[in-house]
C-alpha cells in the first residue's frame, strides 16, 4: 500500500513537473476566417463548366479548401475559424471539423459584403485584437503571406491582398468597419479600388499585400495547369497537381 502511494506521489510530481517544463501557449489575439462553400457540383466554380463537369469543378474546389486549411494549420497565434456556406451542418464542414480541429461558423448575411461585415462583427472584440478574412481559390496563399498580414495588422487597421481580376483575397481588420462593405459591386473589377478608396476616406492606415491570381476563368485555369506541371513551383499541393492534370486530360478527350 506504501508503495502504491509513493508511485501515486511521484506520478503527480512528474505531471506537476511536465506542466511547468512546457507551460500551455498564450490564447490567440487574432482569428483567421476562411470564407468556403462546400464543394457541391453545379454551385462552385460555375465559370468553369463548360469546359468542366460540374462534379468535376467542385472536385477542384475541395481540393484548394484543403490546401489552404493544410498551410493555415502552422501560423502562431492565430485561431483558424472556417465559414461555411450554405450552412455549417453541411457533411463537408463536418468532415473538415474533424479533420482539421477547427471550428465551423455560418456565413450570415444577404450577400459577400454583409456576410464578411457580420464575421468581423462577431469575430472583433474580446479575445481576439484582429481578423482577417481569406478566399479559398487563391493558390497562391502560402503560409508566410498570412504570417505577413497577420503582422501587419499591429500597425496598420486594414490589410488588403488585391487579384489580377479587380477584387482582393484578404481582407484584415483590427476594428469592424461595415462601411468597407456596403454598395460595393461584387464580382466586378472595381472591388479592389473601391474599397481602398473607402478605407482611404475613413482615415484607415492600409498596408497591401502582393497581387495574386484567383481561379474563376478558364483562363485562370489553364495558366494553373501549366504551372502545376512546373516541379519546382510549391504553389500547389501534390493532390490539387493530380486534380489539375487529370482534368486537363479529360477535357481533351471530350473534344
Amino acid at each position: 500500500m506504501s508503495g502504491n502511494s509513493s508511485r501515486r506521489r511521484h506520478s503527480n510530481f512528474s505531471k506537476r513537473s511536465h506542466a511547468r517544463n512546457h507551460p500551455a501557449p498564450p490564447p490567440a489575439s487574432a482569428a483567421l476566417i476562411v470564407f468556403a462553400k462546400a464543394p457541391v457540383a453545379g454551385d462552385v466554380k460555375t465559370r468553369l463548366c463548360p469546359p468542366l463537369m460540374p462534379d468535376e469543378a467542385a472536385s477542384l474546389h475541395g481540393s484548394l479548401v484543403l490546401d489552404l486549411l493544410e498551410r493555415c494549420q502552422t501560423l502562431k497565434g492565430c485561431d483558424r475559424i472556417l465559414a461555411g456556406s450554405p450552412t455549417q451542418d453541411h457533411p463537408f464542414f463536418s468532415a473538415m471539423k474533424t479533420r482539421f480541429k477547427i471550428p465551423i461558423w455560418d456565413q450570415v448575411g444577404d450577400n459577400l459584403g454583409a456576410r464578411m461585415a457580420h464575421a468581423f462583427q462577431s469575430a472583433l472584440g474580446a479575445p481576439y485584437r484582429s481578423a482577417i478574412i481569406i478566399g479559398t481559390d487563391i493558390p497562391g496563399i502560402t503560409a508566410p503571406l498570412l504570417t505577413t498580414a497577420c503582422n501587419s495588422l499591429n500597425d496598420h487597421d486594414l490589410v488588403l491582398g488585391p487579384t489580377e481580376d479587380g477584387g482582393y483575397y484578404l481582407i484584415g481588420l483590427r476594428s469592424p468597419n461595415p462601411q468597407l462593405f456596403e454598395n460595393v459591386p461584387w464580382s466586378t473589377d472595381t472591388v479592389f479600388s473601391l474599397t481602398h478608396e473607402k478605407a482611404k476616406m475613413l482615415n484607415l492606415t492600409i498596408k497591401i499585400l502582393p497581387m495574386l491570381r484567383d481561379l474563376d476563368t478558364i483562363e485562370d485555369l489553364q495558366a494553373f495547369i501549366h504551372d502545376s506541371k512546373d516541379k519546382k513551383n510549391q504553389t500547389f499541393s501534390s493532390r490539387t497537381k493530380n486534380v489539375l492534370q487529370e482534368l486537363e486530360k479529360r477535357v481533351a478527350q471530350r473534344q
